[in-house]
């Protein structure tokens, strides 16, 4: 019993050591408020002490005094990981808001909130008031940051962006990947502003800087973008002014000689044969950029499924145990 009890200490102490208040907060200005109350539901409710994760009944947020449109309430949830959330206007499922495309998941097609806790501070993660279905708290727009590290071995402290809105800090703004390759983050930069200058790193201090091969790069070595509207930024390859697929064309290892896929283009399934001895990783991408399929621990075939993929042409992206990679290309009627 005295075990069981030094065990249960532990593992309390242990949650508590790894856990984080983050506030969540929605601005229903222009909604009719719903009288069951404005509510949060997500991935993080169980870890908070609800019940059930996605109960859009459980976690009601409170009205704010000052401001009556404002809704808000804040939870201790463990940090260093990713999690999923939506509002609701109301405590059923069907209430849940529409959420904009710059603001979801998008990997394989979720259309979930995000946000990533990335420190332990003892203070409360507060991103703003974001407008229900909408994008950026008030004064701010919308700036998505997305990098493709599938070409570099991610330091141990992981990707990171710094920028002038946030003062170049190199260890306060971490990236987050849903499929190990694409590494992102969602900033908010005021309104007052148009134009930013940020850079990747592979790590978080100054000396992990890129250094950007391409024209995309200003006079001091930084990437620019100007923000006139919310902005989801096209995804490139970590150092250069490309995707990784451009990048790795001819260039890195495995040949289009060692592999097929038949038939393309298809209408129902593809069979993607390789004839070199190893474990290959694929990833494939449709023409925005968004990877929706990937692969582990493929040897020598792999059959790829049209299921939910649209009509298009993906990049087939390839990268076998021994870092080679090659791409290629499968059209979807």
């Amino acid at each position: 019993m005295k075990k069981l009890l030094t065990l249960i200490l532990i593992c309390s102490i242990s949650n508590i050591a790894f856990a984080k208040k983050i506030k969540f907060a929605v601005n229903m200005s222009g909604y009719v408020k719903d009288p069951t109350g404005i509510h949060v539901a997500g991935d993080f409710q169980v870890l908070a002490g609800f019940p059930l994760d996605w109960d859009s009944g459980a976690t009601l947020m409170i009205q704010d005094a000052a401001d009556t449109n404002i809704y808000s309430v804040v939870v201790d949830i463990p940090a260093f990981r990713a999690y999923e959330f939506r509002y609701f206007n109301g405590d059923q499922g069907y209430n849940a808001e529409f959420v904009p495309v710059v603001s979801r998941v998008l990997f394989n097609f979720d259309d979930n909130r995000w946000i990533y806790l990335d420190s332990l501070a003892n203070d409360t993660t507060f991103v703003g008031v974001i407008p229900y279905e909408g994008t950026a708290p008030a004064g701010k727009r919308l700036l998505r940051h997305r990098v493709d590290m599938q070409l570099e071995t991610v330091n141990s402290t992981g990707a990171h962006v710094a920028g002038d809105y946030q003062s170049w800090t190199a260890n306060a703004t971490q990236l987050y990947s849903f499929d190990g390759m694409v590494y992102e983050y969602i900033a908010y930069v005021d309104t007052n502003t148009v134009n930013y200058s940020y850079r990747y790193l592979n790590g978080n201090t100054v000396g992990d800087l890129e250094n950007i091969t391409g024209t995309c790069a200003d006079g001091l070595g930084n990437r620019t973008v100007s923000v006139t509207h919310d902005t989801m930024l096209d995804v490139v390859c970590y150092s250069w002014c490309m995707d990784c697929v451009s990048v790795g064309i001819g260039t890195l290892g495995i040949t289009n000689d060692e592999l097929g896929i038949y038939p393309n283009p298809t209408t129902d399934y593809s069979i993607l044969q390789f004839t070199n001895a190893a474990l290959h990783s694929v990833n494939i991408m449709d023409a925005a950029g968004r990877t929706v399929r990937t692969y582990k621990n493929v040897s020598s075939s792999l059959k790829i499924e049209k299921g939910n993929l649209s009509p298009g042409i993906y990049s087939v992206n390839i990268m076998d145990t021994k870092n080679n990679f090659t791409t290629s290309k499968l059209i979807i009627e």
